[in-house]
């Protein structure tokens, strides 16, 4: 009878510990969002090796929250500790309240909890830089530096935020976390956000991810609405060749000049060109390669997953939240449009040699935003090839943004 009491009582317990007990219904929605996300990356393809793990991770922390939970220490009395393994005394701290010892006894946290310290301490985002400069060929920003320009221009989503975030009554630094998102570098935004708002690190690592995969949707509408089919339809010239001496120089001219410039943008800026040395050297190419996928790729799970894994519903579903979430979207937005704008007084002044879609590429979303600027052009002339032309503003765009970084952390 003992036995069957005991049975029932562990069936009782296991039950009232499963989620359906102890999740709540905004559980329940973000399962459903990430539901959502899940989709978009597997059905409709949006940069899936973003989406899929933040929507895994966002699955994952509202079905068992506890995989995220942090270590904690527990008081158990010695003398039942003992009693309980057989009179082995333990090896805790011990603590005396009211005149009874207690063992110290820490217990481990969540699994993403730990995962999410690189995260939270800034490592991954430089780790990411180092394998974006691995994989990008800055040639054609080299080959026409007015692209700097364009990618300069895409960061006025960022400040104009950023003051507008003030205005609706964020702290400076919080308002700074927030305005980053417009340039639409997930890294970037995680690197500022820690230094800056760490208690919004959740809602704007989300935010900035899920902006830069959705590029493919958002852009489009503003890039149409402000040119003219026949802006459109420009066909640029081929760009210059690009001496292997003049990308070598590059990297290591950048590095300099920011890091004496800005030196809170070094440890972005100094990871991407390095990234970027160790791939036009040629004299390292087995680390070269590491850097571009097997680090990366790591990175990106670990990255993606716990970023995911912030999104609990208890913490999503309020206003304060989804108000960051909108300022990200409308910072996204004013940068795309900076640059298009930008790219309009390009076509004008050099007598309608610039097609104004390579300036939407100006945002740091490598290389989807170029694609987009390719994609769109085409659409209106399939004879037309602006991809190589958007790489120049769309790698300016990453420079630009940890630059934009390092001014939000000097003056904050």
């Amino acid at each position: 009878m003992n036995i069957f009491t005991e049975v029932w009582a562990s069936i009782v317990d296991i039950i009232h510990k499963s989620g359906f007990l102890t999740n709540g219904w905004e559980n329940y929605v973000m399962i459903a969002v990430a539901c959502v996300l899940f989709y978009l990356a597997i059905k409709k393809e949006f940069e899936p090796l973003l989406l899929l793990p933040i929507a895994f991770g966002m699955l994952m922390v509202n079905l068992f929250p506890g995989i995220m939970a942090e270590p904690t220490t527990t008081m158990t009395p010695v003398a039942d500790y003992i009693a309980q393994h057989k009179g082995e005394a333990g090896s805790y701290a011990v603590t005396v309240l009211n005149g009874v010892e207690y063992y110290m006894v820490p217990e481990n946290g969540g699994l993403f909890y730990y995962l999410y310290q690189g995260v939270k301490l800034g490592i991954y985002p430089p780790l990411i830089f180092l394998g974006v400069g691995a994989m990008t060929d800055f040639g054609p920003l080299i080959a026409n530096p007015k692209s700097f320009l364009l990618g300069a221009a895409a960061q006025l989503g960022i400040f104009i935020t950023f003051i507008g975030a003030i205005l609706l009554g964020f702290k400076p630094e919080e308002a700074g976390a927030i305005g980053i998102i417009g340039g639409a570098d997930g890294p970037t935004a995680i690197f500022v956000t820690t230094q800056l708002a760490p208690n919004l690190l959740g809602p704007i690592a989300v935010a900035a991810y899920s902006y830069m995969a959705l590029v493919p949707i958002i852009q489009p509408p503003i890039m149409k609405l402000l040119t003219t089919k026949k802006e459109r339809m420009v066909v640029m010239q081929q760009l210059r060749p690009v001496s292997k001496l003049e990308k070598i120089l590059f990297p290591i001219i950048v590095t300099i000049l920011v890091s004496l410039l800005l030196p809170d943008a070094a440890s972005l800026v100094g990871m991407l060109m390095l990234g970027n040395l160790m791939r036009e050297s040629g004299v390292v190419n087995r680390i070269s390669n590491t850097a571009q996928n097997e680090l990366m790729n790591i990175i990106t799970i670990f990255l993606g997953v716990t970023v995911g894994a912030t999104a609990t519903g208890t913490v999503f579903l309020n206003m304060r939240t989804i108000g960051i979430i909108l300022l990200g979207l409308i910072a996204f937005s004013i940068g795309t449009a900076g640059g298009v704008l930008f790219g309009k007084l390009m076509y004008k002044f050099s007598g309608g040699k610039v097609n104004p879609l390579i300036g939407s590429a100006g945002v740091s979303a490598v290389p989807m935003a170029a694609r987009v600027s390719q994609k769109v052009g085409q659409a209106e002339n399939p004879g037309n090839f602006l991809l190589m032309h958007a790489m120049g503003p769309n790698v300016a765009g990453v420079i630009g943004s940890a630059v934009a970084a390092g001014v939000l952390l000097s003056i904050l």
